[in-house]
């Protein structure tokens, strides 16, 4: 993501500094050419807006919603969409629960944007470049793909690697299939809803990979694969971070990287706790 300096640039066409929510939209877009059927559109609130104060997270739950009101922020960018459901299709109109959200969000006057298809088509994926600069494995890019990342690493094992990506991205547990002990170099990167086998099975056999780590994707796909690759002695490995867990530093890069544009504005990431519990 490059670096723009909106500001400079409006003062030196002598234009006005108020910066609207439209303004924002049009930056955040500005990559990539206008999709024509996308759910990144603003969910509420009015686009010609002053913008006083932004926060980024990865899912919009009320609890952060009433977390960037209480930092007085008046917009808010989501990955993920307000009502349960990818297409942004309310499930039950008449749910308390969805009610209860809405009052919220309309008594507060928030604005709020889903910020999904574009960030995912900004080359390379916006999603993916947060990934690998939370990991620290940036040096270790072989490859930039669509929907993947390929990276080479010194030789670890992938109970080393289990416990490294751990640390790193600040998460109690990831879940893995394959020899705990066997090693691994090659490593392919699949963030989000990308670990199914259409995607990584075809990734394993493409590109020889040692690891596949994955957001989340069906369990009788690519893990079954796995586990009979193990049980055959082939060395290959699924890690599974968790759909948030992979995403959520791309939003977290997001922000910072908003933080250059608009300078003048208060900019916050705003993280949620994982939503399932180990017992």
């Amino acid at each position: 993501m490059a670096t723009l300096s909106t500001k400079r640039l409006f003062a030196e066409r002598g234009v006005n500094m108020t910066i609207t929510v439209q303004h924002v939209l049009d930056k955040l877009m500005e990559p990539v050419n206008k999709l024509p059927n996308t759910v990144d559109t603003l969910k509420f609130g009015d686009p010609n807006m002053e913008v006083k104060g932004i926060a980024v997270t990865f899912m919009a739950t009320q609890q952060v919603i009433e977390q960037a009101i209480n930092l007085g922020v008046n917009f808010l960018i989501t990955h993920e969409g307000l009502f349960y459901s990818h297409m942004d299709q309310t499930v039950v109109e008449e749910s308390k629960v969805y009610l209860e959200k809405r009052r919220i969000i309309e008594e507060s006057g928030i604005a709020i944007y889903r910020f999904h298809d574009y960030i995912h088509r900004y080359q390379p994926d916006g999603i993916m470049v947060g990934l690998i600069e939370a990991l620290g494995w940036k040096t270790y890019v072989e490859k930039n793909q669509p929907t993947s990342t390929i990276v080479k690493i010194p030789s670890m094992s992938v109970r080393e690697i289990a416990e490294y990506v751990k640390r790193k991205l600040g998460i109690e547990f990831v879940r893995t299939v394959g020899n705990l002990e066997g090693t691994c170099t090659r490593i392919g990167l699949l963030a989000g809803y990308r670990g199914g086998g259409a995607l990584s099975i075809l990734l394993f056999e493409k590109e020889e990979l040692d690891l596949v780590i994955s957001g989340e994707g069906p369990e009788w796909e690519t893990p079954e694969f796995v586990r009979d690759a193990a049980y055959q002695g082939k060395r290959k490995a699924l890690m599974v971070l968790g759909h948030a867990e992979s995403e959520a530093p791309g939003m977290k890069y997001l922000a910072e990287w908003i933080k250059t544009i608009f300078p003048g504005i208060p900019v916050h990431f705003i993280p949620e706790k994982p939503i399932f519990q180990v017992v």
